[in-house]
């Protein structure tokens, strides 16, 4: 597995992931469950997610296959997913919503917050795309940065303030709507050379 290493798909796959997750984002909903909880279990939430997306990119394959959807397919609806997080960073608006929960670490950090629907889904097309060591080390990186912003997440918040916090998501948003146009493109033209004999 060692010799598909790739340092620049490594670091796209890290940016991609990087940016569904949107942990900066999502510092003022952290705070926000600190103050109500108490206290932020980051080492247990870190940890959860990590092998939540990890245990996805390999299961969610398989699980492709005995419903007989291939990886392509997939991909372009990853996209479609991604796509739909992107216009809600830009524009601000929320589509899904976040449900209550009694406990600060697995449920909501670690799932949905981190590793929710559309960083599953992204976790998994990013296989049409990119080599297994690659996305798994993006998610190691990704893991060790999401622990890093939920350790330190009070102090984040006073220094960046709202303001920075809403352009960096504007900015992200942005980003990954490229990304998902890019995704969809390769994906359906892949598709459509496998269907399509001329």
């Amino acid at each position: 597995m060692l010799e598909f290493f790739s340092l620049k798909e490594t670091l796209t796959a890290s940016m991609i992931l990087f940016a569904v997750i949107d942990i900066i984002g999502s510092v003022p909903i952290i705070v926000g469950l600190k103050k109500k909880f108490g206290k932020i279990e980051a080492e247990r939430a870190a940890i959860v997610a990590g092998i939540l997306m990890i245990a996805f990119l390999f299961i969610g394959n398989t699980i492709l296959k005995l419903i007989g959807v291939d990886v392509n397919s997939f991909a372009i609806a990853g996209a479609i997913v991604i796509f739909v997080i992107a216009l809600e960073m830009i524009l601000g608006i929320e589509i899904q919503k976040n449900t209550e929960s009694k406990s600060a670490s697995i449920v909501p950090i670690a799932f949905p917050l981190i590793a929710g629907a559309g960083t599953l889904t992204t976790t998994l097309s990013l296989r049409a795309e990119y080599h297994d060591i690659n996305i798994i080390i993006g998610i190691i990186i990704n893991t060790i940065f999401v622990y890093l912003v939920l350790k330190s997440a009070n102090w984040l918040e006073q220094k960046l303030g709202d303001g920075t916090l809403q352009v960096l998501q504007k900015v992200f948003g942005i980003i990954l709507l490229a990304i998902s146009i890019k995704l969809f493109t390769a994906n359906f033209a892949q598709l459509f050379s496998t269907y399509v004999k001329f």
